[in-house]
């Protein structure tokens, strides 16, 4: 397995992945939230072209898993839209792609990661915290479901 940047040829199959990733946990999220969480081809081509977006690829070719960033400012980026094929968990999916955006991130002097969750991502949450993300106590409306902050400092 390999991680690189996406390209708008890998939008189907990111589309694909998020879809996959989120079906479990659609019943509890608002329909407009899980829209906003698993965008059709367009959205994700609109990332692609709007953000830093990773893709994970099996040694099939298939991608397996995805993350995007964007940058805020020159210092803090915004991760969001981290998705393993639930085939693959447990592999070190989701380790590599975030090794990968952080390595990129360093390269670009960012000191500050934020990212968001929901509250049905329990497994998600202890992963990022298991990676150094804490909760910064921020919590927003996500089309009626609350969304929770997560930080990390980038050394």
């Amino acid at each position: 397995m390999r991680t690189r940047r996406a390209t708008r040829l890998d939008a189907n199959a990111v589309a694909a992945c998020l879809l996959a990733a989120f079906e479990p946990y659609r019943a509890r999220y608002s329909p407009e939230a899980f829209n906003d969480t698993v965008p059709a081809v367009a959205g994700v081509e609109r990332r692609i072209a709007e953000m830093a977006v990773f893709v994970a690829v099996a040694d099939s070719g298939d991608v397996v898993g995805t993350i995007s960033y964007s940058l805020a400012n020159s210092r803090e980026a915004h991760i969001r839209g981290m998705a393993v094929l639930p085939s693959w968990h447990g592999r070190g999916v989701a380790q590599r792609l975030l090794a990968a955006v952080e390595s990129e991130l360093r390269i670009r002097k960012c000191s500050r990661i934020t990212l968001d969750t929901t509250e049905p991502l329990k497994r998600a949450t202890r992963f990022y915290e298991r990676n150094g993300f804490a909760a910064s106590g921020r919590v927003t409306d996500f089309f009626g479901m609350p969304l929770f902050e997560y930080v990390k400092l980038l050394a």
